[in-house]
């Protein structure tokens, strides 16, 4: 655990509607675990911290925990989620899995560490994936100031690499993809500020150009990268959860937040 600093920055109304564990373990983020108090610990965009729900307050502390810029925008705390729930309640599936898992919000995530992370996803199951992770952040990334941990490493970092240098991470045959797309980002072939001011669809065409990346890790990228929350990736749990529950397709009121409600329908699946 990390070197905690005695005050909390206090969030009024934080915690109102937000489910720490459904939105930090649902599957979108990979550096996140619980403690044994019932907060959360982890590191985004170089920073960590500690999150507690205390009523409907969220508590930040740690190292990076005086930022709350930065984490009311990571945490995504002023998207209108009630609205979007009300919206979502009009639809039986939806409004049945948000009974089983209410809280999630979708994370908006740095888009290089979301491109890696998803990378690595493909073909895999969430324990690995974390661990896999954590060795990559251990090998390459820089020290967190006040922590024993370290950042997500920078796409210059890895980009010098050779595919037998991440073998400790054991990645398998990801670590080839992975090290393209830090080559990329690193040279700008790949520039991923100008990919966020594309249109989604031109977006997700720059982005299937890396080595590894198909529709369903581009659009994973999109959604928790670039806060693109109409996009829909689709897995083998959602193709199945589709199949049942929309055999016509999600209703087109749904789609401006078929992201959010992807992550709902994932998590509840998931868990069932």
């Amino acid at each position: 655990m990390a070197t905690m600093t005695t005050e909390a920055l206090r969030l009024p109304g934080g915690a109102r509607g937000l489910s720490l564990p459904a939105t930090l373990d649902g599957g979108q983020a990979f550096r996140w675990r619980p403690l044994e108090d019932g907060s959360w610990e982890g590191v985004a965009g170089g920073r960590y911290l500690r999150l507690e729900a205390r009523g409907e307050d969220l508590f930040l502390s740690g190292p990076g925990g005086e930022d709350a810029a930065f984490w009311r925008n990571y945490l995504d705390l002023d998207r209108d989620y009630p609205a979007i729930w009300e919206r979502f309640r009009r639809n039986p599936p939806l409004r049945a899995a948000l009974e089983r898992c209410p809280g999630i919000r979708v994370l908006r995530q740095d888009p290089w560490e979301a491109l890696c992370t998803f990378i690595l996803s493909a073909n895999n199951n969430i324990p690995r994936i974390r661990g896999i992770v954590e060795r990559l952040c251990q090998g390459w990334g820089e020290a967190v100031e006040g922590t024993g941990l370290r950042a997500f490493p920078a796409p210059e970092a890895l980009a010098p690499l050779a595919e037998e240098d991440l073998a400790p991470i054991r990645a398998g045959w990801r670590a080839e993809y992975i090290l393209d797309a830090a080559r990329r980002v690193s040279d700008r072939r790949l520039d991923l500020e100008e990919v966020a001011a594309l249109p989604t669809p031109e977006a997700e065409k720059r982005l299937l150009e890396v080595k590894g990346v198909g529709p369903k890790v581009a659009q994973c990228v999109l959604l928790f990268g670039f806060a693109r929350v109409e996009c829909i990736p689709m897995d083998v749990w959602m193709k199945r959860a589709m199949a049942e529950l929309y055999p016509k397709g999600m209703p087109g009121y749904l789609r401006p937040y078929g992201g959010i409600a992807q992550q709902v329908l994932f998590y509840d699946v998931r868990r069932r």
